[in-house]
This record gives C-alpha cells, sequence and structure tokens, in this order.
C-alpha cells in the first residue's frame, strides 16, 4: 500500500496542537478514520468517515466515505464551524468497557499474587478492604484509580467498592466528577464463619438496609433517565453471604430494577464449596435466589457447566472474562468460544488487584493468550491431539469486540461503536505519539493491520484523548487529570 493509500488510513496531513484539540465533541462532526468491531468478530474500518454527535453526546449518524451526501455534509460541518478533523497518525477507537474492578484494591496492584485465593483474600485483601473505614483515605484512592482507569482508555467501569456507605458513596461521586460511565457496588457480606470480624457487615437486615439506602443516594447523585453513574447490587460472592442476605437482595433487584453483580466458579475452593452448600453449581444458587437476571454480570466463570452457560443465557445474564487473573488464582481458563458460540453475553474484566494490569487493551491481549493456550495445550508431554481443546482461540477482532461492543451489550449500554443511537464514548489514539510501541510502515500495513497493531501494541502514551458522552475526560493531550465540568 503506496503513501497515498495509507494516508486515507490514517487521516491529517499534519499535527494538530494539544492546545487545540476539542476537549467537547458535542454538536460535532468528526472526520477521520475509526476502528471498531459492532458485531462479535466483525471489524469496520470506518476510513474517512464523518461522524456527527448531537449535543446530547448521542452519534446520530456515521456517512462513509463515498456515500452521496459526505462531501456536502463535511462542507457544511466546516462552513458552520462544527467540523474536528484527525491528525496525521490518529484515528478513533470505541471507549473500553470493564466488567470487573475491585476498586478498594488499587494499592494492592501488582503485589501479593504468589497465594491461593482464599488466603490472599484473608491475608492481604480484607484488612486493606477495612481501611475503607476512613472516607479521606477513600477519597485519596478512588480520585486515583478513576483518573488512571480513565487515562488507560476505560470509559465504563463496573466496581466493587466496599461495606462502608460513605466511601463507597465517595467512589460514585468521583467517578461521576471524573466523568466516568460507572456502576458502583457497595459491597454486601454478612457471614461470620467466612468473613472476619473486622471486616463484615453486621448481619442481613443491616447489609440490606445500607444497600438500599446507597441505591437511593446514588440515583440523586444524578437524578434522571440518562445518569452517568449507576448503583449495582453487590453480593460479594455466595461463600460470603448468608442464604437470607442473597435471597433479600434479590428481592430488591426485582423491586428496584438495579443490575447486580457477584463472582461465579472462580476457583475450586469457591465451587466445592458452594456445591458443598447448596448441592448446586453457582449459577443455580443465583439464579434461585433471584440474583440471575438480565445483564447480571457474573465475574469469571472458570468452572461453569454447559448446563450453567444455558442458564445464564436463558437469564440474560453475562461473564466477565477476567483472564489475567484467571491465571493466578482460578488455574483454569474460561471456556470462551464454548460461551460465545452458545450466545452467552460476554465481556472482558481487568479485575483490579486480582489482575495486576490496569489496562483493558492488556485484557485483549490476555484473552487471545488464553484462548490459544486453551487449544493448544500446555503439557508438552502429551501427543498433540490429545494436549488442548479444538477451535478454543479467538481472534483480535472477537477480543476487542468483548472490550467494546460486548461489554456494552452485557451491561445493555448503547455504547461500544460507531453507530446511531450511541454515545460517543471514544479514544483517539495517535499511533506516532512519543514512546509508542505501534510502528507502522506505509508500504506493508493495511488498514487491519494497523487496527492489529493498535490493539496488540498500543499503550497509555498513545491514548491522547478520552471522550465519555463526547466530553473529553482525560488522556495525554493536556488536560489529562482534570474533571469534567460539562453538564449532564
Amino acid at each position: 500500500m503506496g503513501r497515498e493509500a495509507f494516508e486515507a488510513v490514517l487521516r491529517g496531513s499534519k499535527k494538530v496542537p494539544d492546545s487545540r484539540r476539542n476537549r467537547k465533541l458535542r454538536d460535532k462532526v468528526i472526520f477521520g478514520t475509526a476502528f471498531h468491531t459492532p458485531a462479535r468478530g466483525r471489524l469496520e474500518v470506518l476510513r474517512d468517515a464523518l461522524i456527527v454527535v448531537a449535543g446530547d453526546g448521542r452519534i446520530t449518524e456515521v456517512i462513509a466515505q463515498g456515500s452521496g451526501d459526505h462531501d456536502a455534509a463535511r462542507a457544511r460541518a466546516a462552513e458552520q464551524g462544527r467540523l474536528v478533523e484527525l491528525g496525521a497518525g490518529e484515528v478513533l477507537l470505541p471507549g473500553l468497557v470493564d466488567l470487573h474492578i475491585h476498586a478498594p484494591q488499587w494499592p494492592q496492584l501488582g503485589k501479593a499474587l504468589d497465594v491461593p485465593l482464599e488466603v490472599w483474600l484473608r491475608k492481604h485483601t480484607f484488612p486493606l478492604e477495612a481501611r475503607y473505614a476512613d472516607v479521606a483515605f477513600a477519597r485519596t484512592i478512588y480520585d486515583d484509580l478513576v483518573s488512571g482507569l480513565v487515562a488507560n482508555g476505560t470509559t465504563t467501569a463496573v466496581y466493587f467498592a466496599t461495606i462502608h456507605m460513605e466511601a463507597s458513596l465517595a467512589l460514585a461521586e468521583i467517578c461521576r466528577a471524573r466523568g466516568q460511565r460507572a456502576f458502583v457496588g457497595k459491597v454486601a457480606m454478612d457471614d461470620p464463619d467466612q468473613c472476619p470480624p473486622f471486616y463484615r457487615d453486621e448481619n442481613a437486615a443491616t447489609a440490606l438496609d445500607e444497600m438500599r439506602r446507597f441505591i437511593e443516594a446514588v440515583r440523586a447523585i444524578a437524578p434522571g433517565g440518562d445518569a452517568l453513574v449507576h448503583p449495582i447490587i453487590t453480593p460479594r460472592f455466595i461463600p460470603s453471604c448468608t442464604d437470607e442476605l442473597l435471597a433479600a437482595l434479590g428481592r430488591l433487584a426485582a423491586e428496584t430494577g438495579c443490575l447486580v453483580q457477584t463472582h461465579c466458579s472462580e476457583s475450586d475452593w469457591e465451587k466445592s464449596f458452594v456445591e458443598q452448600r447448596f448441592g448446586r453449581s453457582d449459577a443455580a444458587v443465583l439464579a434461585g435466589f433471584g440474583l440471575l437476571r438480565q445483564h447480571t454480570v457474573l465475574a469469571h466463570s472458570n468452572f461453569v457447566s454447559d448446563d450453567d452457560l444455558d442458564l445464564i443465557r436463558a437469564r440474560g445474564a453475562a461473564v466477565a472474562h477476567c483472564p489475567l487473573s484467571n491465571a493466578y488464582f482460578a488455574e483454569a481458563v474460561f471456556p470462551l468460544r464454548e460461551a460465545l458460540d452458545r450466545n452467552v453475553r460476554v465481556g472482558l474484566g481487568t479485575d483490579i488487584s486480582g489482575g495486576h494490569s490496569p489496562s483493558l487493551l492488556d485484557g485483549c491481549r490476555h484473552a487471545l493468550m488464553a484462548g490459544r493456550m486453551r487449544q493448544g495445550g500446555v503439557d508438552a508431554g502429551l501427543p498433540r491431539d490429545r494436549r488442548g481443546v479444538a477451535d478454543a482461540r479467538i481472534t483480535v477482532a472477537e477480543a476487542f469486540w468483548l472490550a467494546t461492543a460486548g461489554g456494552g451489550e452485557a451491561l445493555g449500554l448503547d455504547v461500544g461503536k460507531f453507530a446511531a443511537g450511541c454515545k460517543f464514548d471514544a479514544l483517539r489514539i495517535d499511533v506516532e505519539a512519543d514512546g509508542s510501541n505501534v510502528r507502522v510502515w506505509p508500504d506493508l500495513d493495511e488498514p487491519e493491520d494497523v487496527f492489529q497493531k493498535i490493539v496488540l501494541n498500543a499503550g497509555r502514551a498513545n491514548i491522547r484523548q478520552v471522550w465519555v458522552d463526547g466530553v473529553c475526560v482525560g488522556g495525554t493531550a493536556g488536560d489529562a487529570g482534570q474533571r469534567a465540568s460539562v453538564s449532564r
């Protein structure tokens, strides 16, 4: 591909100084090249497209190059002062959707990953999470967390907080102030046999009352039908909750319409614990308590059966696939291909801090690697035809779909793709940024190659701007870390 053709992919003849970048793309028309995966496994290259964003931050139209109205629409937008052009070496990607984050574990990122899950929780994690009774401590950590995730391209986040009301509300407030779309869950955990005395709800009644008040308080932060931050009902996982609490939270979900998140069949220990207690799998138990609902997010689900997958699909729930933390704590690989082939909703999660990377692009890479390892097998002492699981691997386009549109579908949100009616959550990627690991060769690389190189090699330095609902909320282009100031 020659230089002329290449510049049609990476549009723009000059770099635009960061000081002139658009902080707000509402009521604008963006001209340039965008990559997205609107359906699983299908990459679309929107070459020299016009993306029309309304005043509320939603996309109203995507006008393809070569369509009858393209040139006229571009000219009109320029005359009206609404046209925004990407610079040389720049493309758009949809914002990233992280389905599973433990917000209080941010200080623990990258350490204490050398012990089994049940030891990790009691020795390291529960003592850390107990410190969030101190709201000043919580605000410091949470502000750093949210700004860091936004800088890594996470425009939608699903958070476990802690059992503490004030600290959990602080996280919701910080997400809204920082402009990140978020589902925030105050954690419920009341079983005295499984939770330490210094870190648990007093009883099921107290946990239920506080969950109800938390839902009301979060909804009051930004009243209206299109709020940026939402409450999510969060039983930590079955082992930490009494039957009374699980049943009460199921009723609360039906009453309030809130989404639900929890862990499901994460490890051998958890799977065995639930089966010994109930004689059924995690998915079946959650369904029995009314917690397996439309858009329930089940973290991990490594040990699910075919029957579990069918149940999850039938209830409209979703799996947060966390390939990195699964390698540390599950010692098993989630059957991703089987889930996708059964039309189960699946997205990606970093599982901070069970996963040590805050980047969901890393999550794409880990998902690709997990699939290939599952297909190829890990025991070199076995014959090749007995070593792995057939047809288990996924493509780069599928991995990126999991991180964007797939995650949006899991939550019932119109995000993760560039299409009319979707929210303009987007990343401006600069492949020529200082320190970039993305290397593009005009005579060698097709557009699809550029996309793959970005997914497999782009880092925080390449993410120049991050938009949520058409408002710039971060990135490396000058205003990273500043609070969003546009009224929503």
